[in-house]
C-alpha cells in the first residue's frame, strides 16, 4: 500500500509520541525485575533467561510456579521469549532496562504501522483517515505503554498477531489481484508473503500457543476469499509454521520422555480455571499458594509435562460432572474478561491503565462493531470473504476461547488491538455526522418575504 506524503507525516509523529511514551514506561519500570500488578510473570522469564545463560538450562534453582521442582526441567514459559531475553542478556549483560528498551523500540513503531496497514484494508472507503485514528489511539493505549516494558510475550504477541492477519489480508489480495489466475505459476512476492505468514503465526504460537486455535479459522479464511491457489497457500503457510514448531516439540520429547508440542501451561490453567471451588463465579486471581493446594496431592510427584496433561484431564472431568455449572462458570468470566471500571483491590497501576485505555474506548469500539456489520450485512457472502469477517473471527473466536477457560484482562489485550480499528470506524462516522449536523444549522434560512415574492 502506498502511503501519501501526508499521511506518512501524521504516521511519523504517531510513531514519535509513541516511541516517547513506551520509552517512559520502560524507564519506570527500571533495572529491576519485581512483582508488578499484571506483569508478575516477568520474574520467571528474567530468571529462566539468567538460569540457561548459567548454563542451567530451562530450569529453575528452587520450587516455582506453577509446581516446577528445583532444577526439574521446564516448558511452562515461551520459549522464543527466553531467547530472546538470553540474546540480549549475552550481549549487554544480565540488565532488564536493556531488553525492555529493545522491545519497546521495536513495538513503538512497528504496531503502529501494522495498525494502520490493518484499519485500512478493512475499511477501505474510509482510508487513511481510519488507519491513522487507529494507529494514533494505539500509540497512546495505556495498556500497550504499560505492557510495551514488561519482560513477557504480551508486546511481542500483539505484534504477531498483526503482522499475521495483515499479511493475510494482504496475500488473499496479492492473489485476487493477479492478472493471469489460469497460470500455475506463482509470483515470487506470492511466495515470499505465504513464507512471511507462516513465520508470523509461528512466531505467535512460539510466544502464546492458545493462538494455535485460530490458525484453522484463519487458514479457513485464506481459502474462502482467494480465487485461486488455495491449497499452495496454506501448504507454504502451514509447512513453515511445522518447521519452527518442531525443533521445540523433539526438545521437549528429549527432556520429559512423551510428547508436549510446546509448552506445558494448557492443563494448569484449564484445570485452575474450571475447578469447583468457584462453584459458578469466578474469580481471576486467588492467593497464589492457593493454586498449588489444588492439585491433588497423589500428581505432585509427576513431571510437569506429565502433570500438565493429568490436569488437563481432571479439568475435562470437572465439566462432565457438572455441564451445567460450567457454562453459568464460563459466563461469570464476562466481566473479568472486559472490565472497565475501576475496583477497590486494584493498585492505582492497575486502575489508571484500564479506566484511560479500554474503559474509554469500549463504547465506541462496540459502535464500531455495530456500524461495520450493518453496513457489510448486504450481501452476506461478500461479508464472509471480506478482510472485515477475518476481524470478526478473531475477536469471537479468541473471547471465546478464554471465557471457556481463564479469563484475565491482559488476556484481552490482542482482541483490544483488533477493537481499536472499530474504534477508529466509530469516531469517524460520529465525526462526520457532527459535521453535517453542525454544517446544516449554518445553512440561511430565507426570509418570508423573499418566499411570498417567489
Amino acid at each position: 500500500m502506498v502511503i501519501n506524503s501526508r499521511s506518512k507525516a501524521f504516521l511519523i509523529i504517531i510513531i514519535t509520541v509513541s516511541v516517547l511514551l513506551r520509552i517512559g514506561a520502560a524507564l519506570f519500570l527500571g533495572d529491576e525485575v519485581v512483582n508488578l500488578p499484571g506483569i508478575a510473570d516477568q520474574m520467571s522469564y528474567h530468571t529462566l533467561a539468567l538460569r540457561v545463560i548459567g548454563g542451567h538450562g530451562f530450569t529453575f534453582g528452587e520450587a516455582w510456579w506453577p509446581a516446577t521442582a528445583a532444577n526439574e526441567p521446564t516448558a511452562h514459559w515461551s520459549y522464543l521469549y527466553t531467547i530472546y531475553l538470553v540474546i540480549i542478556y549475552s550481549l549487554f549483560g544480565p540488565y532488564p532496562l536493556v531488553a525492555r528498551l529493545v522491545q519497546v523500540i521495536i513495538v513503538s513503531g512497528i504496531q503502529p504501522i501494522l495498525t494502520y496497514l490493518i484499519a485500512n484494508r478493512v475499511f477501505k472507503n474510509h482510508a487513511p483517515l481510519i488507519g491513522l485514528v487507529a494507529a494514533g489511539i494505539t500509540a497512546v493505549y495505556t495498556y500497550f505503554i504499560y505492557y510495551s516494558g514488561a519482560l513477557m510475550t504480551e508486546s511481542f504477541f500483539i505484534l504477531a498477531v498483526l503482522a499475521s492477519l495483515y499479511l493475510a489480508i494482504h496475500l488473499v489480495d496479492l492473489i485476487n489481484r493477479s492478472n493471469d489466475l489460469t497460470s500455475n505459476s506463482l509470483d515470487i512476492t506470492v511466495i515470499l508473503t505465504m513464507v512471511a505468514l507462516g513465520i508470523s503465526l509461528g512466531a505467535s504460537i512460539l510466544l502464546r500457543q492458545v493462538i494455535l486455535l485460530f490458525v484453522p479459522f484463519l487458514f479457513a479464511w485464506i481459502w474462502l476469499s482467494s480465487r485461486k491457489y488455495h491449497f499452495t497457500a496454506l501448504l507454504f503457510s502451514g509447512s513453515v509454521i511445522l518447521i519452527l514448531i518442531i525443533p521445540f516439540t523433539i526438545f521437549n520429547y528429549v527432556r520429559f520422555g512423551h510428547f508436549v508440542l510446546l509448552n506445558t501451561n494448557t492443563g494448569f490453567a484449564f484445570f485452575w480455571a474450571n475447578h469447583p471451588i468457584y462453584g459458578t463465579h469466578f474469580q481471576p486471581i486467588l492467593n497464589t499458594s492457593s493454586y498449588y493446594e489444588l492439585i491433588p496431592p497423589e500428581l505432585l510427584s509427576l513431571d510437569e509435562a506429565a502433570l500438565d496433561q493429568a490436569l488437563l484431564n481432571r479439568g475435562v472431568q470437572f465439566i462432565l460432572n457438572d455441564p451445567l455449572r460450567y457454562v453459568l462458570l464460563s459466563i461469570s468470566r464476562i466481566p473479568a474478561f472486559f472490565m472497565f471500571w475501576p475496583t477497590s483491590d486494584s493498585g492505582l497501576i492497575s486502575n489508571i491503565s484500564r479506566v484511560m485505555s479500554f474503559g474509554i474506548l469500549w463504547p465506541f469500539m462496540l459502535y464500531g462493531l455495530i456500524l461495520s456489520f450493518v453496513n457489510r450485512l448486504k450481501p452476506f457472502v461478500n461479508l464472509l470473504s471480506s478482510p472485515l469477517m477475518l476481524h470478526y473471527s478473531f475477536v469471537f473466536i479468541y473471547t471465546m476461547i478464554h471465557l471457556l477457560s481463564w479469563a484475565l484482562i491482559r488476556y484481552r489485550l490482542p482482541v483490544d488491538a483488533i477493537l481499536i480499528d472499530f474504534a477508529g470506524l466509530a469516531m469517524i462516522d460520529l465525526a462526520q455526522r457532527i459535521t453535517y449536523r453542525f454544517q446544516r444549522t449554518q445553512i440561511p434560512k430565507p426570509n418570508q418575504q423573499g418566499m411570498d415574492q417567489l
